[in-house]
């Protein structure tokens, strides 16, 4: 291993995980770092008076992802790893109370379709095979490719042009059913990667069919349990870790990669860096501005951002059996919310939910007899100008009051624990610009080639993965980013030098 090429992965998120496994795996010397004091990510755990709180992601899609780090080091993921199906996917409560229960199950779907509006049933199973269609090209086709050159985007346009990409996820299930509560149910996907419905492109429809084909799961202990197996597996194969280690700057030497300086001032030196982080951010901190011809501050200024998060972990004494794992709480506007969050930037005073009970699943993320929660309300970014220091603990008795309202009664009196993260942990402890849970977000000029690619362009040997690069956010996208990285650095020698035609180019 002395002799091997150097690699630093900095950022231990599902990204950054998942690469350096597979660079570990592939005979690379490789050093992951984070800045916290504890692996994950956006994946952290929280734990507090035996409660064990998932900072997220908790919707666990294409678990073949996790499978395919294991038997790179010749294991089985179902001997390191525990994952349990989740029923319904999502149960959707209404603000008028009725509830639509999300499964993956198609003739269960077409009851529930039916309660709200029977004639709606063909129109929604030919959006499920139009789903399909997407999910064939989007993910299967596409999703762990390289878009490094421009050609590679005009490949796939003809066929991005059949499938309607232009139109918004929102439009495109319009085409398809006509109740307005449908609309919404069959259109809140992009939500979970941080897009708007009604300007993120209809690819993002594929996460229908994507739900229906492997289910949706939760590992068991919590996804905190997926991280702590995935540490253990990159350690097995010999791989270093070093948690409280902030990388501080990208060391450039004749416009290639040296090492990376941490915060303490220690050189870490290395022929490749792997950065998971937040796309923009690692361009606008950690690369030299001499280094940026591309991503200068004003066009990373330019970039349209996700949404934040405002989330509450809670836990109870008191149990609450009829609520689903994963509840969508739906406020009583829905585009002219996500108008106000997105567009205008501004904390609205009514929200929609969404509501995580993993003790529904799994009772040992909590004491015995007690209830796991977090509740998540989509947020603007930071450019709302809302001084959270000042604003959260009243923004989360508001979301407890609705919630003591919706399906939890009694809950501040049963309240064993509770804590909030705010848009400014993300920018502060996840170096997210301006607080931006989901980094870009997934419009059509800001997907596949047009997203940060995961070969940067401005610095040779430095490759990015993560929500911000190509494919996107969620699980799958973040595990699948690493695997273009991992296909990208297929053929390097000792220094560093990849056989890859275009390595090298600045293309784009």
């Amino acid at each position: 291993m002395k002799s091997a090429p150097k690699v630093v992965v900095i950022g231990a998120g599902f990204g950054g995980l998942a690469a350096a496994i597979r660079l570990q795996a592939r005979g690379f010397a490789v050093t992951l770092i984070d800045k916290r004091d504890a692996p994950g990510g956006r994946a952290y755990v929280y734990r507090d008076a035996g409660f064990a709180f998932d900072g997220g992601p908790t919707v666990v899609t294409a678990p073949f992802l996790l499978e395919e780090l294991f038997a790179l080091a010749g294991k089985k993921m179902e001997e390191h790893l525990t994952l349990l199906p989740v029923d319904p996917f999502y149960r959707i409560r209404f603000h008028d109370g009725r509830v639509f229960d999300y499964t993956g199950d198609a003739d269960r779907m077409a009851v529930e379709v039916a309660k709200f509006s029977p004639g709606d049933v063909d129109g929604y199973r030919r959006f499920v095979a139009e789903s399909q269609k997407i999910f064939a090209v989007g993910f299967e086709e596409l999703g762990d490719v390289p878009f490094s050159r421009a050609r590679d985007m005009l490949k796939i346009v003809p066929k991005m042009i059949k499938l309607r990409s232009h139109l918004s996820v929102w439009r495109l299930v319009c085409k398809y059913v006509k109740d307005d509560a449908l609309r919404v149910v069959l259109s809140f996907h992009p939500l979970l990667v941080g897009g708007n419905p009604f300007t993120t492109t209809s690819i993002y429809a594929l996460i229908a069919f994507l739900e229906r084909k492997w289910g949706v799961w939760f590992a068991k202990g919590g996804t905190g349990a997926i991280v702590q197996a995935l540490i253990d597996l990159f350690i097995s194969l010999g791989g270093t870790l070093e948690t409280s280690t902030e990388a501080e700057e990208l060391l450039v030497e004749g416009g290639r990669v040296a090492g990376v300086r941490v915060k303490g001032g220690r050189t870490l030196p290395a022929t490749i860096v792997v950065a998971n982080g937040d796309a923009p951010a690692i361009y606008r901190r950690l690369v030299p501005a001499a280094s940026r011809k591309k991503y200068t501050d004003s066009r990373l200024d330019r970039l349209q951002y996700s949404m934040s998060l405002f989330v509450s972990y809670f836990g109870t004494k008191k149990t609450y059996p009829d609520i689903a794992h994963h509840t969508i709480l739906l406020g009583p506007r829905y585009r002219e919310l996500l108008d106000d969050i997105f567009e205008k930037k501004v904390l609205a005073s009514d929200f929609s939910l969404y509501l995580h009970a993993p003790t529904r699943t799994d009772p040992s993320v909590a004491p015995p007899g007690h209830e796991n929660f977090y509740v998540l309300s989509p947020v603007p970014h930071l450019d709302s100008g809302t001084d959270w220091a000042a604003e959260g603990e009243a923004y989360q008795q508001k979301l407890f009051e609705s919630l003591e309202k919706s399906c939890i009664p009694g809950l501040r009196e049963n309240l064993v624990t509770s804590r909030f993260i705010t848009p400014r942990h993300f920018a502060d402890d996840l170096n997210s610009e301006k607080g931006a849970a989901f980094s870009i977000q997934p419009v059509l000029m800001q997907s596949a080639y047009f997203r940060f690619h995961n070969r940067s362009e401005e610095v040779d040997g430095l490759y990015l993965v993560g929500a911000g690069t190509h494919p996107g956010a969620g699980l799958p996208g973040v595990l699948s980013s690493a695997k273009v990285v991992d296909r990208l650095i297929a053929d390097v020698d000792g220094t560093g030098n990849t056989r890859d035609p275009i390595a090298g180019s600045h293309a784009g």
